[in-house]
């Protein structure tokens, strides 16, 4: 007997969970970071490695907009179990990609970003394999994600690191 599938959640709906997330951890992130990069930021050594600033606001517009498209496709499938956990997984990265931006440039603070960064990291991961349950599409998505935020620990650990 086939198990009776959960619709896909509505467009607009989808909509509004795929982008409003991202959306705001963007903002929150630009609000944090923003005023901090020509004044704390500049100020910190940092590691060999670190990227010219410019690159930043490029790669995270990118990586916002396909964890949207991400999510929006997840969203518009039928599934036997519902949305309940990728919505879940989605919501909860989004959180610690705006937390990590308020606690690293907002406080100041490499070592809270570093300890805020790993469960982003893991939340990471926890979207990836829901998503690609979903959508092989929409999990590989988060391949590029999950490799900048890995990055971003090794350049956060360092800045903690040259910066005591």
């Amino acid at each position: 007997m086939e198990a009776s599938m959960k619709p896909a959640i509505s467009l607009p709906v989808a909509l509004a969970l795929s982008i409003l997330p991202a959306l705001a951890a963007s903002l929150i992130g630009s609000a944090a970071t923003l005023p901090n990069i020509p004044t704390w930021y500049m100020s910190l050594i940092k590691p060999s490695f670190t990227p010219p600033n410019w690159i930043f606001g490029p790669v995270w517009t990118l990586l916002y907009i396909l964890m949207a498209i991400a999510c929006y496709r997840v969203l518009r499938r039928e599934s036997p179990t519902g949305h309940r956990w990728p919505i879940a997984a989605y919501l909860t990265q989004a959180f610690f990609n705006g937390a990590w931006s308020v606690a690293f440039f907002g406080l100041n603070s490499p070592v809270i970003g570093l300890v805020i960064i790993v469960p982003l990291w893991a939340s990471i991961v926890w979207t990836m394999i829901n998503f690609w349950s979903y959508d092989r599409f929409a999990g590989s998505v988060f391949v590029p994600y999950l490799a900048w935020v890995s990055f971003a620990i090794a350049l956060n650990l360092g800045i903690w690191l040259l910066n005591p």
